[in-house]
């Protein structure tokens, strides 16, 4: 199971949210990272989506925290699926039927390295992108004090 995770992640990684952002630097390796932040967004039609990408995505303070500390999957969902290629889309369908059954936007898990869920955030979180990542990396610090 972990390792079709780790396939499912490692291939959404290449295209996910490249395909809705032209701007998104590549991420790093699904291998380089214990936990794994998975959002869900509609980058055509949802404008919490929307908001959220700009307000917390898209700044230096998540790039920073993503690049050293998690890795950052988008599962995209756009209106104009022709975006997308057929491939991308059947796997960010994979990763909703798992981990986004209600269909809701924007939807934010943060997993472990089994695919455990080990916090949530539905819907904008109206928070800075310096509380956002506050509130990931208290629940990863959590996470790691629970194993240890």
């Amino acid at each position: 199971m972990r390792y079709l995770l780790l396939f499912i992640f490692t291939a959404v990684m290449g295209s996910s949210y490249a395909a809705s952002d032209s701007t998104h630097t590549s991420a790093p390796n699904v291998n380089a990272h214990k936990y794994t932040l998975l959002n869900f967004s509609g980058s055509d039609w949802c404008i919490p989506c929307i908001k959220m990408k700009k307000a917390i995505f898209l700044t230096d303070t998540f790039k920073a925290y993503a690049a050293e500390h998690i890795t950052w999957i988008n599962a995209d969902f756009p209106r104009d699926r022709k975006s997308l290629s057929k491939e991308q889309v059947k796997k960010n369908e994979a990763l909703a039927d798992k981990y986004n059954k209600k269909g809701s936007f924007p939807y934010t898990v943060l997993l472990d390295e089994k695919g455990n869920i080990i916090k949530s955030w539905d819907g904008f979180p109206n928070l800075t992108a310096e509380e956002f990542v506050h509130q990931v990396d208290d629940a990863v610090k959590n996470d790691e004090h629970q194993h240890s």
